[in-house]
């Protein structure tokens, strides 16, 4: 009796112990829960000074600050602001005739937003010219504007030049941007955001945290576009966030962002569509993967967890950044670097198609004698090819983000493009327009428009 009483106990043990092994693994793995805190600081609403944050929440704060400095390049991006148009030289030919063709470069860390926003040569600030630049450029800058929208309005601080808005903005992106003072719940700020939700019958006051670490990111990572003579920031969500649905909206309004010279296209640039992408039927979005959990992974300082703000490349902690799901994380790095190289060869490709298309309908509009008709139809081609090109190209993931859907993407906007070439050829009854290659023959670095 004696020999089984200890082999009972014996299995009692070994069974609570792989329990409590079970739950502290589980522990481990959770993020840290919302809580009520001990505010050693008392914040105000909206508060855009993120040092006075960063008394509560050092360490939140301190890993912020690091993007400031981060400088380091992964192979298709980075966070160097190195140049696009250095890069790939193509993109001169593609922008040309836009502000774009001027000055491309990739986006620094949170910390420079502001700093970098006033920087580019893209920036027309002389008020009196009717194309100048808008406050709206300001948006997705800086923490001072959810109380500059709260206070004004987003119609009146759209409405101001970019100039007039200037001394109003002191603060780069932080922590006002995508929190609550005082409870400190992720909130949409933006107000053409939430315009945007609430134009697809959805409400993110009722969406879960674990949404809501991908929904705050839509604040800025987005599509968008500026709304009339008001310059009013919207999104192009009212059709969906699919990008067939994006560009029916635009086809709808007409809107364009400029006119491309001698092929006389009306053009669309696409901004940095990350939300749209993401979460297009993504296999991460799929899985309940959050923006916040790749791009800001929970990390342990001492006793504390919390979500890293040194907001990055995954490529460059990937340990911390895939290693909650995947355990060999040398595998996924290569698998990345894998998606990626795929994407970015056929995206040049791709752009190869629409620069023979451009070509091809600035010879053909150059004839007196052209079909009208099939010369418009090549140049909504041109349009839409371009615009699909661009939606990949300016998303920050090289296609990573959602695979399938920048290859299926990119597939279309190559078909669209030579359609449009043909159309071309057609509408003067040249064939030699068809010739491929084009960019081949041309000045890799044709000099900037002014």
């Amino acid at each position: 009796m004696k020999k089984y009483t200890t082999i009972i106990l014996a299995g009692i043990i070994v069974l609570l112990s792989a329990v409590l092994v079970g739950v502290l693994v589980f522990m481990k793995n959770q993020p840290p829960q919302e809580r009520a805190f001990q505010q050693l600081v008392e914040i105000k609403a909206m508060e855009p000074d993120s040092s006075l944050w960063g008394q509560n929440f050092p360490n939140q704060w301190s890993t912020l600050q690091k993007t400031k400095t981060n400088n380091i390049d992964t192979t298709y991006a980075g966070s160097s602001q190195f140049s696009w148009l250095e890069k790939d030289p193509r993109q001169v030919i593609l922008f040309w005739g836009y502000p774009f063709s001027k000055d491309y470069n990739d986006d620094r860390g949170h910390m420079n937003a502001l700093e970098d926003v006033r920087a580019t040569k893209r920036l027309n600030l002389n008020d009196e010219d009717p194309k100048h630049t808008p406050a709206t450029c300001y948006s997705c800058k800086s923490s001072d504007n959810p109380g500059l929208w709260t206070e004004i309005g987003m119609e009146a601080y759209d409405k101001m030049s970019f100039n007039e808005m200037t001394p109003n903005i002191n603060n780069t992106i932080g922590c006002a941007n995508c929190h609550e003072a005082g409870t400190m719940r992720l909130i949409v700020t933006n107000p053409a955001l939430d315009e945007a939700l609430e134009a697809q019958g959805k409400h993110w006051e009722d969406f879960t945290r674990q949404e809501m670490r991908t929904v705050v990111c839509a604040n800025c990572h987005v599509e968008y576009y500026f709304k009339g003579d008001g310059k009013y920031l919207t999104f192009p969500w009212a059709n969906g966030t699919e990008i067939h649905q994006i560009i029916e909206y635009y086809e709808e309004l007409g809107f364009k962002d400029w006119e491309y010279p001698d092929a006389k296209t009306p053009m669309l640039k696409a901004q940095h569509p990350e939300y749209e992408f993401f979460t297009a039927g993504s296999t991460h979005y799929n899985a309940g993967v959050s923006c916040s959990d790749c791009h800001m992974p929970y990390v342990s300082e001492g006793a504390a967890k919390f979500s890293s703000h040194d907001v990055h490349s995954p490529l460059l902690n990937p340990e911390q950044a895939c290693g909650q799901c995947h355990t060999d994380s040398e595998y996924v790095v290569r698998r990345v670097n894998l998606i990626q190289e795929q994407v970015a060869n056929i995206k040049i490709d791709t752009e190869n198609a629409i620069i023979d298309a451009i070509n091809a309908i600035k010879l053909a509009a150059a004839n007196p004698n052209a079909d009208a008709a099939l010369l418009d139809q090549a140049r909504n081609l041109h349009r839409k090819a371009q615009f699909m090109w661009d939606f990949v190209s300016a998303e920050n993931s090289t296609g990573f983000h959602n695979p399938e859907y920048a290859l299926k993407i990119l597939a279309e906007s190559t078909n669209l493009a030579r359609q449009a070439q043909m159309l071309a050829a057609q509408s003067v009854n040249d064939m030699t327009l068809l010739e491929t290659g084009v960019y081949d023959k041309m000045d890799p670095k044709p000099t900037p428009a002014k």
